[in-house]
This record gives structure tokens, C-alpha cells and sequence, in this order.
């Protein structure tokens, strides 16, 4: 676009240049208005005139039709001095744009109006009246610290509830801390949001910066965004400024592809077809990108993608697989890891039993919200096929809100549990119904339901609606246990009922019960000495000094909820709640519940127990 625009701006200097060289042009205008009355001449001001005063801005409702009192008189535009070995017009057009750029001196950001140009300071999607964190919070700490609680974590954690605390933190709009680069801390938030399976977040993060100001970690972040995604060409922008003339194979590819989509097909799928000659991808990619760039042109290239000699699945294949509206082969997709059914729930390209069948992985880590699973059932009920398995799933789920008896609804909810062919999809489904089990009246006739249909609402924050239970549930009974940790209002416990739950745990090394201990001494919901003596009591320490611990009790002393959110996440890295210590849903829980995220912290506890 920069070039267009350069061309147009040096078009128009030299068509001006020549319009003043020409000898009296013949006017257009009807006669007399080529040739105004002379105005009178100006009387000159008095000798006693007070000086002129510095000008007030206009109010925006009353336009400016003339120069203000005082303003400097505008200057007539004499001729242009065009610059000695400014190419002609014929040899502007007939340069790459690489050459144009160069012959031009152009720079990256030239093609953006300084008006319009952002800054680098709070980059992010969330203010702070949005629900965002304070932009300050990571300004004034240790470089070092948040670099490595962004570039340390996996992107996998055990928790549901640390997930969107984390995504919440990550997607702030944001200062960054002071010695490091703005691109490099916008970098190290992208590519953990990636991790997350995040992409579409991490691809907002990204457009929030010019690409003139991307640097080659923010550029390799902003591609694994928009791979993730499936977007190949809303790299572009960044392809061309940052990735123009690079002997990488991979951006070359690209560079491909946006030419094609640039209008430059022909050009584009040359170039395609000596990248392939080359090999300088893998060749089922380079059939991929032919396949996605031809898509872009009239003439529409035959490509068969040959899966014959393909051992793995990759970020790339993938997205681009699902981009051009192919299935990816099951064999492969077998042996591939679960990061890609996260991508794949949130696939647009993807079709709604695809996307059904990965929903429910991506719930229980958190990407997907409840109603979101709503949505997504609903559109399949009034779609998809209702003898396909994800539509009789759809009819289920429409039982558990609209069936006649509270039996019939509950009957529904139960039978979408029992699908979860493991933990963390039954987990997902309890996601799926939580609405639903929201509407169920508390009676005695559900008491053996009440666990989990209380885990479910809970899955999505419904603390009130659960709390509905605590007249039905029996002490020492895991719904109990859930709603003493999850309810708003702070209820007694007494160490008796810990120890009759305790009896009855038949969790693995009574995780369940230590857990409870952990999140109530967190919340401060059990005096803390009670605490350590149960926790020596059913065989674990509460508290044990690490660097971690005291880096997040730290910041959760100082109020910093933006960098207790970054140490949540890195200490609850992990595929499984058995990577989950007591000590650190302690010290989390009681970080969270000091700066003010009590409700996060009291999810999460309930969440540790459910999940055990």
C-alpha cells in the first residue's frame, strides 16, 4: 500500500511541475470568476492596538470557515524543486517494490500518518474499565522476573479458573516493565498466549502494534498468531516490512502467498512453484500453500495434497489444512497432541461436529466459556444432522434445560456426564451444563447429585446459584466441602467436619482432603495454626519456603495482581491436578485472595477439590 501510495504522491509532483511549466492554460471557469473584484485595502490598525492575544481553540459544534485572529497568514505555494535524480514516472513503474523502496528511501512506518501512528505504552486488549488489570502493575518490576514467568511457562495448566486468570492478565493493557522493550514484552505475551491455545488473543495482542515497530520476536510471535488461527494472510503487513528480502525459506513462502492475495497471483504462484523446485518446505506444505494462495486467482490450479510420506502433524499443516477446508488425515491426528484440538475448537473453517469434538477438551482448559458451549450446540441442533453424534448430544442437552420434570433434566444432565471418555472430558461437559444444573431446584431427591452438579456451576463462576445447596448437602460431604470454599459469604468450618470428609476421602493419597486444607487456610477460612495441624496430620507440609512462594507472597504484599496473575500461571503449570501441590494452591489461593481476587481464588480452591 506504502508503494501505491508513494507512486501516486511522486505522480502527482511531477504532473504538477509540468502543469506550471505549461503556457497559459485555457480556464474552465465561467467568465468573471477567473477574474474576482479587487478587495479594498485593508485599513491599517491604530498605534494604540493592544497586542494580539494567543488564539482560543474554536468549540468543535462551530467550524472554521476562517483564518483565526492572530494566525500566522498562509504562504503561496511557489513551484516544487524536484530532487535532480528523482527516476521518471516510466521507470517508477516498471520497479519491484524492494527497488521502489530503496530508490524512494522509504522506512517502514511511512506508509502510516503520524497522527495515526500508536505507542508502544499499555499495549493490550483489556482496559481497566473492561476488565483489565492496572497498566502500571509490571512497570516498575524487575525485568528479569516477568521475562522469565513469560518465557517459563508451557502454556498448559492443571487449572480451568488459572487459565482465564491468566489470560486475563496477558490480554491488559499493559506498561512494560522498565528496561525492557515494549516488542519484546508484547512478544512474550503472544507467544505464551499461543501456548495457551490462546490465538485469537494472542492475534488481537498483536494488531494493537504498528508493524513498523515489530521486532524479530514480535514478528516470529505475530506468525505463530496468525498460524494458529488459520489467517495466513493477516501476516502480510508484517511480512512485507519485516520479512521483505529474507533468504528464510518459510517467509518467502509467505511472501508468496501474499502476493497472491495481493493481486499478484501469477507472480505469487511462480513463485511458489521454484520454492517448491527447491525445496524449501517440506513438499506437502508447499502443495498446502499452492492449494490456499490459488484460491486468490481467477484461474484455479488443480493441487493434490499428498499425505502418503507425511510422518507428523505441525502448527503449519494443520491450520493450513483446515484453512483451504480439508480434514486433516486421523491417523495423524491420533498421534498429535491435544494443542491442536484447542485450535481446532475455535476453527471458523472448521465444520460444527469437528469443532463439537474438540469443545469439550477446551472448556475444561479454559478457552471455552459455558455459554459459548451453548452457543455452539444450539447452532449444531438447528444445523447438523440429528442422528450424528454431536446432534443427539444437542437434543440432550436441550432435555437438560426444557425437559418436563426436574427428573427428565437431571436424567439429561447425568447421561452428557457419563459421554466424558476421561476426567478432563467429563470436566468439559460439566462445563456444558452448568446453566442447566443452575435451573435445578435444590431437594433432597438430587443429594447424591449434588457434588457434581455443584462442580458444574462452579466450572462457570455460578458461586450464588450453588450456594442454593447448603440447606441440602450433608457436613463433611464433598458438596460441602465445594461450598465452603466456593460460597461468597464465609461460613464457619470446624476442624470436626474436615475430618469427617477427610474419613470418607477415597481420592488418590487423599488429595481431595488436602486440597481442602490448602484452599481454606488460603482463603482464610481456617485459622492457619488449625491448618498445620491438620496438614501434619493426613501426612503433608502447608508451607515450605521456595523462591517461587516467596515471589508471589511478595507481590501479593505489595498488591500487584498483574504479577501474582504471572506466577499463578507458572506455578500451576501442568496436563494433570496430580502436578498440583497443597502448597502451592495455598500460597495461590491466599496471593489471589490478598489483591483482590477472591472470587478467582475461591473457584480455583473449589475447583482443586472437584478435580482431585
Amino acid at each position: 500500500m506504502k508503494v501505491a501510495l508513494w507512486l501516486a504522491g511522486t505522480a502527482l509532483v511531477l504532473s504538477s511541475a509540468l502543469a506550471i511549466a505549461q503556457d497559459a492554460p485555457e480556464s474552465l471557469l465561467p467568465p468573471g470568476f477567473d477574474r474576482p473584484a479587487p478587495r479594498p485595502a485593508r485599513a491599517p490598525a491604530p498605534a494604540s492596538a493592544p497586542a494580539a492575544t494567543a488564539p482560543q481553540a474554536p468549540r468543535a459544534a462551530t467550524p472554521v470557515v476562517q483564518p483565526l485572529p492572530g494566525a500566522a497568514p498562509a504562504t503561496a505555494a511557489g513551484p516544487v524543486a524536484l530532487p535532480t535524480n528523482l527516476p521518471s514516472i516510466e521507470a517508477l513503474a516498471a520497479m519491484t517494490p524492494e527497488e521502489l523502496e530503496a530508490a524512494l528511501n522509504l522506512k517502514p512506518s511511512d506508509d502510516i500518518p503520524p497522527a495515526a501512528r500508536r505507542a508502544m505504552s499499555r499495549v493490550g486488549l483489556l482496559d481497566e474499565g473492561e476488565g483489565g488489570l492496572p497498566h502500571w502493575h509490571l512497570a516498575r518490576q524487575d525485568p528479569l522476573l516477568v521475562r522469565t514467568a513469560l518465557a517459563a511457562n508451557r502454556g498448559r495448566l492443571v487449572s480451568r479458573w488459572g487459565h482465564i486468570v491468566l489470560r486475563r492478565a496477558l490480554a491488559s493493557r499493559l506498561d512494560a516493565p522498565a528496561g525492557m522493550d515494549p516488542a519484546e514484552f508484547a512478544a512474550l505475551r503472544a507467544g505464551l498466549l499461543v501456548r495457551m491455545g490462546e490465538g485469537e488473543v494472542a492475534r488481537g495482542l498483536v494488531q494493537d502494534v504498528d508493524t513498523a515497530n515489530f521486532g524479530p520476536l514480535l514478528t516470529a510471535a505475530a506468525l505463530d498468531a496468525y498460524v494458529a488461527t488459520g489467517d495466513f494472510t493477516g501476516i502480510c503487513p508484517a511480512v512485507q516490512l519485516q520479512g521483505a528480502g529474507s533468504r528464510d525459506k518459510p517467509w518467502q513462502v509467505l511472501g508468496a502467498i501474499c502476493d497472491a492475495f495481493a493481486g499478484e497471483g501469477s507472480r505469487g504462484l511462480a513463485s511458489l512453484d521454484r520454492l517448491t523446485y527447491f525445496g524449501a518446505m517440506p513438499r506437502v506444505d508447499m502443495l498446502l500453500a499452492q492449494k490456499y494462495a490459488g484460491a486468490a486467482g481467477k484461474g484455479r490450479r488443480a493441487v493434490t495434497i499428498e499425505w502418503n510420506q507425511v510422518k507428523d502433524m505441525t502448527p503449519w499443516r494443520y491450520a493450513m489444512t483446515t484453512a483451504i477446508g480439508l480434514q486433516p488425515p486421523a491417523d495423524l491426528m491420533k498421534s498429535a497432541g491435544p494443542g491442536y484440538a484447542l485450535m481446532a475448537a475455535t476453527a471458523p473453517a472448521l465444520g460444527l461436529e469437528a469443532r463439537a469434538v474438540a469443545a469439550d477438551r477446551a472448556a475444561a482448559c479454559g478457552i471455552l466459556s459455558s455459554t459459548a458451549m451453548v452457543d455452539l450446540y444450539a447452532q449444531i441442533y438447528d444445523e447438523a444432522d440429528a442422528t450424528s453424534e454431536s446432534g443427539q448430544r444437542a437434543a440432550k442437552l436441550r432435555d437438560a434445560y426444557v425437559a418436563a420434570t426436574a427428573d427428565d433434566r437431571a436424567a439429561a444432565i447425568r447421561s452428557l456426564w457419563g459421554e466424558g471418555r476421561d476426567r478432563e472430558l467429563r470436566y468439559g461437559r460439566q462445563v456444558l451444563t452448568a446453566y442447566a444444573a443452575a435451573r435445578l431446584a435444590p431437594t433432597k431427591a438430587l443429594a447424591d447429585d449434588a457434588a457434581p452438579l455443584i462442580a458444574a456451576m462452579l466450572s462457570a463462576g455460578l458461586d450464588r446459584n450453588a450456594a442454593r445447596w447448603s440447606g441440602v448437602v450433608d457436613s463433611g460431604s464433598e458438596a460441602w466441602a465445594l461450598l465452603a470454599l466456593a460460597n461468597p459469604a464465609a461460613t464457619p468450618v470446624t476442624a470436626g467436619a474436615i475430618d469427617d470428609f477427610h474419613a470418607a476421602d477415597d481420592s488418590a493419597d487423599l488429595r481431595k482432603s488436602r486440597f481442602l486444607v490448602a484452599g481454606l487456610a488460603g482463603l482464610g477460612r481456617l485459622p492457619l495454626a488449625t491448618a498445620q495441624d491438620l496438614a501434619g496430620k493426613y501426612g503433608f507440609a502447608l508451607d515450605r519456603p521456595s523462591r517461587w512462594a516467596k515471589a508471589i507472597d511478595l507481590a501479593a504484599e505489595y498488591r500487584n495482581a498483574t504479577l501474582v496473575a504471572l506466577l499463578v500461571g507458572l506455578g500451576m503449570q501442568g496436563d494433570d491436578w496430580k502436578r498440583m501441590t497443597p502448597r502451592n494452591l495455598f500460597h495461590i489461593v491466599s496471593a489471589l485472595n490478598r489483591v483482590g481476587l477472591g472470587a478467582e481464588a475461591r473457584m480455583i480452591a473449589a475447583e482443586a477439590v472437584a478435580r482431585a
